[in-house]
């Protein structure tokens, strides 16, 4: 049996518990189905420190009585069973509180053909588990051949094939099937007290166009060795520029401040600026959940809301807030296809790239800080502020001179969006949020 044929049986099910809840009093129901198989592999110094290749099936269902909702979910399919279970959420819907907000969003009527967004790679199910196997033995072995890499964290390689069908009773049916793998290596150079590490990963949705074993051992022993020898700076404002990772974490941020949650809840400090310039007019930021073959790409949401590219700040101009159909209702705007699973999600998020290469940016540096890794917590939606353990380059004249630990960066987001001078040409979707290499004008680095 192909792997399609396996979701018409479960789409009939969905549709028939669907047709069930209604009959049994829901005024709305809702049911996914989400069937899984994962191969996971952990190396470590040429051994198999973890395997994994299991399948799953899970069932999840909505119900709303009079604008009372209640979940449930089943790793268990018999139709009896779960015909059981959308009773007893009926019944615990009945003791919970009214909320005028709750309920399914309105069926959008347009429909798009998963085919068409290459989310799915018939090679990947049909990898072999020794070939998996030695994808990652193989990464890590070439990591290990220099010599100033003195100990591992390990090699990854995972692959994951899901089937995802969702039914609700305000007339959507759909299902598609999607594919991901990747590969990663962790590693450590220098000896005692001057121990450094790096890591570097490569996931897509097609096996052919994962980053070689050669690529991802080369650039992460080159941003691990990198690092050695790393100095103390003292406190100062300069300028930063950040590699095209930090940006995306940098994005992550911002993402969290614009998500409709946080909005109504009043969490973010961007709440209230709808239509306001928030940033210079070089910034440029959209979530496309459209992009064919991209990490974030469905065909709808996980209320079966159709994805879309949604401007988020155009010339600087905060234009939307991401939205399920929850916050969408709160704030009396339009649900963007970004409901994940009791969430609001990314898809592709990312800044829009510039036309500097990051070495021409650098080049223009006088004298500043490459921010290239953070640790801890440290950031505030409410207020938009920034505060982060910190690893760096410094340059001096348009050149590294030398690595930088023991540094904290401290801003505001606000002023962040509003002082970045150069955008990056090196856009790469090596996730849901990405973003190019980006300097900022000024921020504050704590050193002794």
């Amino acid at each position: 049996m192909s792997p399609k044929d396996t979701i018409a049986p479960l789409r009939a099910l969905a549709e028939s518990l669907v047709k069930f809840g209604r009959a049994h009093g829901a005024d709305e129901i809702e049911v996914s189905i989400v069937e899984a198989t994962e191969f996971i592999v952990d190396v470590r110094l040429g051994n198999v420190e973890n395997l994994l290749e299991a399948g799953s099936r899970g069932l999840g269902l909505r119900v709303f009585k009079d604008h009372k909702a209640a979940n449930a979910s089943s790793s268990d399919l018999d139709r009896v069973q779960l015909q059981n279970l959308v009773l007893n959420a009926l019944k615990r819907a009945e003791l919970a509180s009214s909320d005028e907000y709750a309920g399914l969003p309105h069926s959008a009527g347009r429909q798009i053909d998963p085919d068409i967004l290459r989310l799915y790679d018939p090679s990947i199910p049909a990898l072999d588990p020794k070939e998996k196997i030695g994808l990652a033995l193989e990464t890590e072995r070439i990591g290990l051949v220099d010599k100033r890499i003195t100990n591992s964290h390990g090699a990854n390689f995972e692959t994951r094939v899901m089937r995802t069908i969702l039914v609700n009773s305000n007339g959507f049916s759909q299902a598609y099937e999607e594919t991901f793998c990747s590969l990663s290596l962790g590693l450590q150079a220098g000896e005692t007290d001057n121990k450094v590490e790096g890591s570097w990963s490569s996931a897509k949705r097609f096996y052919k166009e994962l980053e070689t074993p050669e690529k991802i051992a080369a650039t992460c022993v080159e941003r691990t060795v990198r690092q050695l020898q790393p100095r103390k700076i003292k406190t100062q404002t300069a300028p930063v520029i950040f590699e095209s990772p930090m940006t995306s974490w940098l994005l992550g941020f911002l993402f969290v401040c614009i998500s409709g949650n946080a909005v109504y809840q009043k969490t973010s400090f961007l709440a209230d600026r709808l239509g306001e310039k928030v940033a210079n007019d070089d910034i440029h930021v959209s979530d496309d959940g459209l992009m064919p073959g991209m990490l974030g790409t469905t065909p709808f949401d996980s209320e079966g809301v159709p994805v879309q590219i949604t401007p988020i700040i155009e010339k600087g101009i905060l234009k939307n807030f991401l939205c399920d159909a929850y916050a969408a209702r709160k704030l009396k705007l339009k649900p963007t296809g970004n409901a994940d699973g009791g969430g609001v999600g990314p898809h592709n998020f990312y800044l829009h790239a510039g036309t500097l290469s990051p070495q021409q940016i650098i080049s223009t540096m006088d004298r500043g800080l490459i921010l290239i890794r953070t640790i801890g917590h440290g950031l505030n939606p409410l207020n938009g502020d920034i505060s982060r353990g910190a690893f760096g380059l410094w340059v001096e004249k348009g050149e590294i001179v030398y690595s930088v630990s023991e540094i904290t960066i401290s801003g505001n987001m606000g002023n962040i969006l509003n002082s970045i001078e150069t955008i990056g040409n090196d856009l790469e979707f090596r996730s849901p949020i990405s973003g190019p290499t980006i300097k900022i004008a000024e921020l504050t680095i704590a050193g002794t």
